[in-house]
């Protein structure tokens, strides 16, 4: 776990962010494998336990953008000034 998220084993590379780069951003599973020095099993692995666990899925990502709209107001965070 990664801050309590499903992670790849052995990385700091949660399936989340894994499945937000394949799937929201229209990247190739072998691009994002590239990008994050992973294998493209990997990838797969990662997208596999998101379909499989959909639900906690989405409740991660519900608990990931009300934490960015609570801290939109306070952060001087240029990644979180950007979705305003």
């Amino acid at each position: 776990m990664l801050g309590g998220k499903p992670r790849l084993e052995g990385r700091r590379i949660s399936v989340l962010q894994i499945a937000e780069l394949v799937l929201d951003c229209n990247e190739d599973p072998a691009t994002v494998a590239d990008q994050l020095a992973i294998s493209i099993a990997d990838v797969h692995e990662a997208l596999a336990y998101y379909y499989d666990n959909i639900e906690e899925m989405n409740k991660q990502r519900a608990k990931c953008e009300s934490l960015v709209e609570e801290l939109k107001p306070t952060s001087k965070s240029p990644w979180i000034a950007s979705s305003l």
